[in-house]
């Protein structure tokens, strides 16, 4: 298990009997982050992997609002990979998979499932608050996979604090970012640019960028 991806579960919050874990964040702020993502997703079918699932709260919301859509739920850890379970057996919605432990930093990494089934192609991919929490190989990782496995209208989500232009846009992210590289000095909050230039070397495009609550973006990335 990577030692640089975030837990959940070791704050001192209770857990239930069946592994569910409950993060404070999906409650601020999974409601922002649906009307950002509903205007790619309602109406539309097919797969949809999220990458870095945590506690599996937001795949169960998500999926709840599209039921024409199978959600692919992942993650390293497996207190989260149980929690999404548990989430997922507690929703008992029809179009949610098992969750799948996947590891970003492999830039092979396949959404495929251990008996080798899965989504020949991705609708989207949707990743919130994971790339400013681990080394830039799994931000190189995450791009390389989506430049193969999104479809040609495929979109890759990535939510959470991004600078724009070398510089944050609120010092609230700058105190965090130093937290964060004090904790490790290869995790920090990305810039938009070097992002855009990732994506420029698998065939990906920045294709929009919505403001969300607490200083928090939504980057949109589609084919070129």
């Amino acid at each position: 298990m990577a030692e640089f991806v975030a837990e959940f579960g070791k704050d001192g919050r209770p857990v239930e009997a069946d592994g569910r874990l409950d993060a404070p964040a999906f409650h601020r702020n999974h409601q922002p982050i649906w009307t950002v993502l509903k205007d790619y997703l309602t109406g539309q079918s097919g797969d949809v992997l999220e990458a870095g699932s945590g506690t599996g709260q937001h795949v169960v919301y998500f999926a709840g609002q599209t039921p024409d859509i199978t959600w692919w739920p992942s993650d390293l850890h497996a207190a989260h990979l149980r929690s999404i379970e548990a989430w997922r057996a507690h929703a008992a919605l029809a179009n949610i998979r098992p969750p799948q432990p996947i590891d970003l930093s492999d830039p092979a990494w396949s959404p495929a499932l251990p008996d080798g089934k899965g989504p020949d192609e991705l609708l989207a991919i949707f990743c919130a608050n994971v790339i400013h929490i681990a080394p830039w190989r799994v931000a190189e990782g995450l791009f390389a996979g989506a430049a193969r496995h999104l479809r040609a209208d495929g979109r890759l989500l990535l939510y959470g604090p991004f600078k724009r232009g070398g510089k944050h846009t609120a010092l609230s992210n700058a105190v965090f970012d130093t937290s964060l590289r004090e904790r490790d000095a290869e995790w920090g909050v990305r810039d938009i640019a070097d992002l855009e230039t990732l994506a420029e070397r698998v065939g990906l495009k920045l294709a929009g960028n919505s403001e969300m609550p607490a200083n928090n973006m939504i980057l949109v990335f589609a084919r070129k």
